[in-house]
């Protein structure tokens, strides 16, 4: 059984290759060199040019970790503390959604936003 590659909209794959260009700017500024921080992310250099590629099979643990290393801030908060209270605000306004989302008649979601 072979896999299809998985496409990935236009959006989703600039944003990656942002977000990983960020990550090679930082390093290189703040003088990391890609050895040593591949290591204090826990992956080997290769995966490390995946993540500053912005290659969508990266898992996106690995890629915010890099980000965090380097000092990239991917949400709004300056600290732990202030995403979990977004976290936990975003949970507040799930747990009034509906339990599951039902389609009328069999329609194909669409990527579009």
């Amino acid at each position: 059984m072979s896999l299809t590659p998985r496409s990935y909209s236009r959006y989703a794959q600039e944003a990656l290759r942002l977000l990983g260009k960020e990550i090679e700017l930082a390093r290189k500024s703040k003088r990391i060199t890609a050895e040593v921080l591949a290591e204090r992310c826990g992956i080997s250099r290769p995966t490390l040019r995946k993540v500053e590629r912005g290659e969508p099979t990266v898992e996106i643990g690995v890629a915010f970790e890099a980000a965090a290393i380097v000092g990239i801030k991917l949400f709004e908060s300056e600290s732990s503390k202030g995403l979990h209270t977004q976290f936990l605000h975003a949970s507040e306004k799930v747990a009034l959604l509906p339990q599951s989302v039902r389609l009328k008649g069999r329609r194909e979601p669409s990527d579009a936003f």
